[in-house]
């Protein structure tokens, strides 16, 4: 049996179809509580990477058969010595070396461009939640991958979602955060906010615990907001915003956003949640939260599951979104691996 890596173009729609196939499959099987993106808009996706990104994409063969997947991510912006790799494996064809292949494939990638390490992650099952194959962990063990940092995905279930507590939750907050503005909006950032979203998305990786992962904060000005705003328009996705205003300075000082997909859209999201070091202690964290969620309910009526990840030792945000209603689901470990 011999496996072929090879890279495609994602404007060979054949190849996207296969890629397609094995990344579906392979969702169904680990995380099947995941949404799956239609054809249309996984192409799309593969086609529009965000701003500041360069992407190679490659298949694994048997036979010609595509069995398998890979991406290796290399930004070109920040963080320059790390590539991010991830690897999906059709379940019928597992335990092969098709992963060991793919891995070498992107191994290769990451040392021909001067990368210094990789970064990827892999689902776990926590005790008492979803039953999750635990291959992932094995096979970075197996790789030489060191475990870096414990994640924990929590889901929000807006059907069970109690908006007696939610109400109470918020006039709590409001109460904490007087003087502060209220703002939402979607899609486009408003101009008089797009400095200070990029001011505090830039924030991300120096605020959130990081554990053992060797990251730079991001540098991020409002060219790429807006380029990232375009490449979500693009994909289809529908981005929700609410921030508080200083009511000194005019300034965002707490913002926070998730996004809606075409071919899900029951499912969302959470992305970034940040409050300014200066502005923590007023709930503002909290209060923009659930703004944002009612605000997104009301535009999205279909819209049943909200997904979003915390480092397993990030209490603070941990606490929000458990008084909110978001419950434990599973397990990921970022890995890393210094070539």
């Amino acid at each position: 049996m011999s496996i072929v890596v090879a890279p495609f173009d994602t404007a060979d729609p054949a190849a996207v179809d296969e890629a397609h196939r094995i990344a579906t499959a392979a969702t169904v099987a680990d995380v099947p509580d995941f949404p799956v993106d239609e054809r249309e808009e996984f192409g799309v996706t593969l086609a529009h990477p965000m701003p500041g990104n360069v992407f190679v994409h490659a298949l694994a063969r048997i036979d010609g058969v595509a069995v398998g997947r890979v991406q290796v991510r290399l930004s070109q912006l920040d963080n320059t010595d790390l590539a991010s790799v991830t690897i999906e494996v059709h379940p019928e064809h597992r335990r092969r070396g098709v992963g060991r292949a793919l891995f070498a494939y992107a191994r290769r990638v990451a040392v021909d461009d001067g990368r210094k390490r990789l970064f990827w992650n892999a689902v776990a099952t926590l005790p008492g939640g979803a039953v999750r194959p635990e291959a992932g962990a094995a096979f970075s063990a197996a790789m030489g991958a060191k475990p870096a940092l414990a994640e924990v995905r929590r889901r929000l279930d807006t059907t069970r979602t109690s908006q007696v507590e939610l109400d109470d939750l918020l006039a709590d907050a409001r109460s904490r955060a007087a003087g502060y503005r209220v703002v939402g909006w979607h899609g486009r950032t408003p101009d008089e906010y797009v400095a200070d979203v990029a001011r505090l998305e830039s924030r991300i990786i120096s605020d959130a615990p990081m554990g053992d992962l060797e990251m730079e904060p991001e540098k991020i000005d409002t060219d790429r907001i807006r380029g990232i705003e375009v490449v979500l328009a693009a994909r289809g996705r529908r981005a929700y915003h609410h921030g508080a205003v200083d009511p000194a300075t005019g300034r965002l000082v707490a913002w926070t956003m998730l996004d809606v997909g075409a071919s899900a859209p029951w499912h969302a999201w959470q992305q970034t949640t940040i409050v300014d070091p200066d502005h923590r202690g007023h709930r503002l964290g909290l209060l923009v939260k659930i703004e944002n969620l009612r605000y997104a309910l009301a535009r999205e009526p279909r819209l049943t599951a909200i997904d979003t990840w915390n480092a397993a030792v990030n209490d603070y945000m941990i606490s929000i979104n458990e008084r909110m209603g978001f419950r434990a689901v599973d397990g990921w470990t970022d890995w890393q691996l210094v070539l």
